[in-house]
């Protein structure tokens, strides 16, 4: 089993910045893939950023050049440096992990976070 538990939301206006964290616990040698997602009310999830153990990254098309994985396999932790932020960021924000990135592109991790919101206010 893996723990994944977020942080770092909070509140910040348009423009501004935020940096948000994963840390994994448990079986965390299984965890290949790492990636956040993001739900905003009456919206579908959507896969924000992954990225596998290798570095490889993958970013949706609305958070390109402005959204950054990362991941310190030495701490099983996972970053996502957001600059630039918009009020249509605001979101719950997930971390899920898995052992490949297929799972997470379907939206079928087997590891998830708790969220942590993001507010971006004008």
């Amino acid at each position: 089993q893996v723990q994944l538990v977020e942080s770092g939301g909070g509140l910040v206006q348009a423009g501004g910045s935020l940096r948000l964290s994963c840390a994994a616990s448990g079986s965390t040698l299984s965890i290949n893939a790492i990636g956040w997602y993001r739900q905003a009310p009456g919206k579908q999830r959507e896969l924000v950023a992954a990225i596998t153990s290798g570095g490889s990254t993958n970013y949706a098309d609305s958070v390109k050049g402005r959204f950054t994985i990362s991941r310190d396999n030495a701490k099983n932790t996972a970053y996502l440096q957001m600059n630039s932020l918009k009020l249509e960021d605001t979101a719950v924000y997930y971390c899920a992990a898995d052992q490949g990135m297929l799972k997470l592109r379907l939206g079928v991790a087997s590891y998830w976070g708790q969220g942590t919101q993001v507010t971006v206010s004008s």
